[in-house]
């Protein structure tokens, strides 16, 4: 899986935008993950000693389990390590890492309004 693949996993969801927000030459092909209607992050996606990852929004419990389950999935680079997971997705099963993602996209979206 490539990066615009990845990307492309990301933008299902209605509501996801792709950012590029670092300017620094070190950090110019990481791409955040974006709800539009928030702007809150539910994806980070990067190169990591030129290696794609994603680092996506978990609960700990789950993020837990998954650490033990996957070895290609480990505690989130540069993020909170309680609450963020990073994925290899090359060696993540597709259908983990469609559901990591998703769940990361509903973590954090926009709150309902309670009436």
């Amino acid at each position: 899986m490539n990066k615009k693949q990845l990307i492309k996993r990301c933008l299902v969801f209605d509501d996801a935008s792709e950012t590029y927000p670092f300017g620094r030459d070190e950090y110019k092909d990481t791409v955040v993950m974006r709800h539009k209607s928030n702007n809150k992050w539910f994806a980070l996606i990067f190169y990591l000693d030129k290696k794609l990852f994603i680092n996506v929004k978990s609960e700990p419990e789950i993020a837990a389990l998954l650490r033990m389950q996957y070895p290609s999935i480990t505690f989130g680079w540069h993020m909170n390590k309680k609450h963020w997971i990073m994925a290899d997705p090359m060696a993540t099963p597709k259908e983990v890492l469609d559901e990591i993602i998703k769940r990361s996209f509903e973590l954090t979206a926009p709150k309902k309004k309670c009436k």
